[in-house]
């Protein structure tokens, strides 16, 4: 049986509490290659992804394509030479996607000529080389509304079972019919809300040292069986409802119980979109657990960026600078202060990153960085419906998702 390791990874949660502070230097004094980026649409990649295209307004090529389904194009949009985007925007999961195809390329020569000053604490090691640049923390973790909570008489859920109880009780009083909400679309959003609940029952995702899956088992079940009880409480198509979705659904006044992701907490507790009662009540909670082991239900995630390796050495360089520029104390701001957890020296911490914050002290564990964690998610993500809509049991469920990761893993050589 073949042993693996988790990948080596810089501290970047250490961060939250670090001063270090990033050189400018002459990063956008850019006037050749090409900086085309790749990512997720949500505000911080946005802010991100602006700055490095204004830093590189001279070069040959400035431009992004910040999509929800990033993950399904950045390795194609990578995979040419030279590739279509000199870099993609990812987090512990989608990157190891990148390294196991090898298009993206070691930072450590681009650091030593132009990222000195980038604090060591946010440079993700992995096999004994800088494969990123980390720029924010972020988690998922509970949101509520507190007008409605106060309605009901309840203090603030810290478990599943007490938002189970809470929303019965929202539910009873004819405040909301489907009081819960949350990223519960069929596919990778589902997957990471399995992974979070596995993990909140103190499961462990493989047999230690190798790739043998290993959630066929109690705490499997446990974690399917609260997600279905969840469910039941959530609007009938939260199948098809990614975090956009989810967070519509908050604003339209719809929802007072949600897991989510503290980068999307700003544009929930902002004045756009929703009614003044909605933003005003809603605030940003602590990591919720399930069950009896005192770990949180969620993960730990950084952010960061790549620089792929099919691309020029100039258009390398050009990409790296900008986007080292774009992820300097220069971003900050008082509209982007909020927008994230940042790693970079000067972030002052908002109200809207206080579930994130409550969830890194809670000790939440960081998503696997294994090269065959994908796998697995994509596994769960295919898998996990079929139970949700009473079609299976949670035992068959699991026996379906170990079988098709069980297949995938052996074809790609991670077992025999």
């Amino acid at each position: 049986m073949k042993m693996f390791k988790t990948a080596a990874m810089g501290t970047v949660f250490a961060v939250l509490s670090g001063t270090t502070a990033m050189a400018d230097g002459h990063a956008c004094a850019i006037d050749a290659g090409r900086v085309n980026i790749v990512g997720n649409e949500f505000p911080a990649i946005q802010s991100v992804a602006a700055a490095a295209l204004e830093c590189a307004s001279g070069a040959e090529e400035a431009a992004s394509n910040l999509t929800s389904e990033h993950q399904t194009i950045n390795v194609a949009g990578m995979t040419g030479n030279p590739a279509e985007y000199t870099s993609a925007v990812i987090a512990n999961s989608s990157i190891v996607a990148l390294i196991n195809e090898d298009v993206i390329r070691p930072l450590d020569d681009l650091i030593a000529e132009y990222g000195q000053d980038i604090p060591a604490r946010q440079l993700i090691t992995i096999d004994g080389k800088v494969m990123a640049v980390a720029f924010m923390a972020n988690a998922q973790h509970l949101v509520y509304r507190s007008d409605v909570l106060e309605q009901i008489g309840v203090d603030v859920p810290t478990s599943y079972e007490e938002v189970l109880e809470a929303a019965e009780m929202i539910r009873a009083e004819g405040i909301m019919e489907y009081p819960v909400s949350g990223a519960y679309a069929a596919g990778w959003n589902l997957a990471e809300e399995f992974v979070n609940m596995y993990l909140g029952t103190g499961g462990e995702f493989f047999t230690p040292g190798t790739a043998e899956v290993s959630i066929n088992n109690a705490q499997g079940v446990e974690a399917l069986e609260m997600m279905k009880a969840l469910t039941e409480y959530m609007n009938p198509d939260y199948l098809t409802h990614d975090s956009n979705a989810a967070g519509a659904e908050w604003e339209a006044g719809n929802a007072a119980l949600m897991n989510m992701w503290g980068s999307r907490t700003g544009v929930l507790m902002d004045e756009e979109g929703a009614a003044p009662e909605v933003y005003e009540n809603t605030v940003a909670g602590g990591p919720l657990t399930v069950g009896d082991s005192g770990v949180p239900a969620s993960t730990l995630w950084w952010d960061g960026w790549t620089v792929a390796k099919n691309v020029s050495d100039e258009s390398a360089a050009a990409t790296f600078r900008a986007l080292a520029h774009a992820t300097s104390p220069a971003l900050l701001n008082d509209e982007t202060m909020s927008q994230a957890v940042w790693l970079m020296d000067g972030f002052e911490a908002q109200p809207v990153n206080e579930g994130v914050l409550a969830t890194v002290a809670a000790g939440a564990n960081p998503y696997p960085m294994l090269p065959f964690m994908g796998l697995l998610h994509t596994a769960l993500g295919d898998n996990i419906a079929d139970y949700l809509q009473g079609n299976e049991s949670a035992e068959q469920a699991l026996m379906d998702i170990e079988a098709a990761y069980t297949a995938a893993a052996t074809e790609q050589g991670f077992l025999q």
